[in-house]
């Protein structure tokens, strides 16, 4: 028998619990509470995104027929679907919000030498966000429209390792430019979004920031050409021009040089017209950046298929970004786990196994390692052998 932890404590082992204290500190969480601690209370949430639970019932029901082994899952408290919903409209979804930023920075130095696909010597983010739609009746905090509710994910990623840098849980009605206000831009980085972040007043201060951006053109953009740039005309550029903005209010808000890249995609016969005021690099790698940018697709597609954010355990606004905040963090966790042990595999086959070994008392690299476990037996003199070993 392996004498050691279960699979979940060997996860909540990564957790830096000095900053999640630091953090809960800093919002009170823990005052005059009795039951479920915020600590306690991460451990039981993050176990209900690992093992996809459905609903806090699921959870207390889950949790109860495991009750010999809660000690050494760090749980204490006696858990009643009562008590865990009040705590999980009760504690500040900030402590997790402010702890989350903790794990992104460790996850961002340990994938600090991940390669990206792109050719360019510099950071680059991707934007975008992903709405979440909600029943008006349940969530009248978070309007969209007339008929329902929303929130939106706004995100922005770090390319190397895909792990989130930013993120920002809004009611769906605001719009998508709005999130680039909370953004603090790095000299010398790539943002790279989609036109629907087309506004030229905030793509003028990452420009004034000495950052660079790439995004789409809109239909109706009018640009007057100063200049054009050579291009290869067996490649899929069609053109890479200098200019300016042609119409008085656009120049205004933007009154700098802009470049404008014409690209044919043959994969989907389509034409693509890009902006951004970067004039250095090949007006290829400005197609390649903004072709990096459906890894933020593929991060929204992820979390929603394999971590519970389009569910919710609670109705109020502090519940629902509780949860989504803690899914974030199970996700670095995830990251985290994959980067130190050096497993070969994706993120959701990882959150696929560990869903399933929870409880097991298996080293955590033994359970993705292609070697069967075999744990040492040691029969007891007290029980008949029926089978000869």
């Amino acid at each position: 028998m392996n004498s050691g932890k279960i699979v979940f404590s060997q996860i909540m082992d990564l957790v830096p619990w000095k900053p999640f204290n630091t953090c809960v500190e800093r919002y009170q969480g823990d005052r005059k509470v009795q039951h479920f601690k915020c600590a306690e209370f991460f451990r039981i949430m993050a176990f209900a995104q690992l093992t996809y639970r459905e609903s806090l019932r699921d959870i207390v029901t889950c949790l109860e027929a495991m009750r010999s082994k809660l000690y050494h899952m760090g749980i204490r408290s006696n858990v009643t679907r009562s008590n865990l919903s009040l705590a999980n409209n009760t504690r500040d979804w900030r402590i997790f919000a402010d702890f989350a930023q903790v794990l992104i920075q460790r996850a961002k130095d340990l994938y600090a030498d991940q390669p990206i696909d792109v050719d360019v010597d510099a950071k680059v983010f991707a934007i975008d966000s992903s709405t979440i739609d909600l029943c008006l009746t349940l969530f009248p905090w978070a309007k969209f429209r007339k008929t329902k509710s929303a929130i939106k994910l706004h995100t922005m990623i770090d390319l190397q390792g895909s792990i989130p840098d930013f993120v920002l849980i809004t009611p769906g009605k605001m719009q998508d430019p709005f999130f680039l206000d909370h953004l603090v831009f790095q000299a010398g980085a790539f943002y790279v979004m989609d036109r629907g972040y087309l506004d030229y007043g905030r793509l003028y201060t990452i420009h004034q920031s000495k950052a660079f951006f790439v995004t789409r053109a809109k239909k109706n953009t009018r640009f007057r050409r100063r200049y054009s740039n050579e291009i290869d005309p067996s490649s899929t550029v069609r053109s890479d021009q200098i200019g300016v903005l042609d119409l008085e209010n656009s120049f205004n808000r933007y009154p700098d040089l802009l470049r404008r890249v014409s690209y044919y995609d043959q994969e989907n016969d389509k034409r693509l017209v890009f902006l951004t005021n970067n004039v250095d690099v090949p007006a290829s790698t400005v197609a390649e950046l903004y072709r990096s940018r459906w890894q933020i697709e593929l991060f929204f597609k992820w979390i929603k298929q394999h971590l519970r954010i389009k569910k919710f355990y609670g109705w109020s606004d502090n519940a629902v970004k509780s949860q989504i905040w803690i899914a974030i963090c199970v996700y670095l966790l995830v990251a985290i786990l994959k980067q130190r042990l050096g497993i070969d595999r994706p993120l959701y086959n990882i959150l696929q196994v560990l869903s399933l070994t929870q409880f097991e008392k298996t080293p955590v690299f033994q359970v993705f390692s292609n070697e069967n476990y075999n744990p040492e037996i040691i029969p007891s003199h007290k029980q008949l052998l029926l089978f000869d070993l």
